[in-house]
């Protein structure tokens, strides 16, 4: 497929070509063995955290729960990106045609959206159960779970499908190359041959989106905090303090980069800043979600030991 096909004495783009890959012979591969690595992790660490939630009886509870799904949600979210990115450092050929590119703005920012609305869920889950332990095994039942996870996806998977509509009835003319290391609506907006000063309120939907569960995970954090430095034993604090420690790690890491990304408007930044930025929540952030979720906590490395194992022992007979 060419990039491109003349029509009306006009080039209209049917592919993308990114441009921020280096060459093979540019040290292409250096980036692609560390790459691949990060992203063997990433599955793997994530589908371990879902399997030991799903099999042991220990971590049935909503809090493992909704660690289980953003789990199972970070390995779809990064094979959205990762294994194009792979294939751009080894391959000459680094483009991605109009449909893919499409689909990949999709499910990129239709995932992401949905591990935002669970991380808010996570928030309120700890919220309920320090600040109403009593309280906590009525409010927070199964079926609230699910309904919870339920309507992130549906939110998610939602939200996006109006801009990704409009996006695909733009003509796309002229250039072909993306300055960064994926398909997102600004740099792909940009190379659009019409007027898309409508992205202003798309930009301003996707800060309300951001602004929104952040407000309300840093206000049940901060009503959190109080009750714990009100508690008289300093064991209790501690421990109060663990429970939500990893999560809250988690949500700085997401909606940090995901802020400095998105909620910038007119600002500008540097290819090389962008890039930065986009390996954050990409890349760092889903990596270093399982080390956060497994080894800083006592009942899921258990879990994971007691997984393996049964592993061990299943292939010793």
């Amino acid at each position: 497929m060419v990039p491109w096909m003349t029509s009306r004495n006009q080039t209209v783009v049917t592919e993308f070509l990114f441009s921020t890959f280096p060459h093979l012979y540019e040290g292409g591969l250096l980036f692609f063995v560390p790459l691949l690595l990060v992203y063997g992790f990433i599955v793997m660490g994530n589908l371990v955290i879902v399997m030991a939630v799903r099999l042991d009886v220990a971590l049935h509870s909503p809090k493992y729960f909704f660690i289980s799904v953003l789990s199972f949600l970070e390995i779809w979210y990064t094979t959205t990106t990762i294994p194009k990115m792979l294939a751009s450092l080894v391959s000459e050929q680094k483009t991605i045609s109009l449909a893919g590119c499409l689909l990949q703005m999709y499910f990129f920012h239709s995932l992401g959206i949905t591990e935002g609305c669970v991380l808010t869920a996570m928030a309120v889950d700890r919220y309920v159960a320090i600040c109403h332990p009593l309280r906590y095994p009525l409010i927070m039942t199964p079926r609230l779970c699910i309904q919870l996870t339920a309507g992130s996806c549906l939110c998610g998977f939602l939200l996006v499908l109006p801009e990704i509509v409009w996006i695909s009835t733009l003509p796309f003319c002229g250039s072909n190359q993306i300055h960064q290391i994926f398909c997102d609506f600004t740099p792909v907006l940009s190379l659009a041959c019409t007027d898309t000063s409508l992205v202003v309120i798309v930009d301003a939907i996707h800060a309300v989106e951001i602004l929104a569960s952040f407000l309300v995970i840093a206000l049940s954090y901060l009503r959190i905090i109080a009750v714990i430095l009100k508690m008289p034993s300093a064991e209790g604090r501690r421990k109060a303090f663990s429970t939500c420690a990893a999560h809250l790690a988690v949500f700085l890491l997401f909606f940090g980069s995901v802020a400095v990304m998105y909620l910038r408007f007119s600002a500008t930044y540097s290819v090389f800043w962008d890039t930065v930025t986009a390996v954050t929540f990409v890349i760092l952030a889903p990596f270093l979600n399982p080390i956060i979720y497994s080894l800083r906590n006592k009942d899921m490395k258990n879990a994971i030991g007691r997984l393996f194992q049964k592993a061990a022992n299943g292939a010793g007979r």
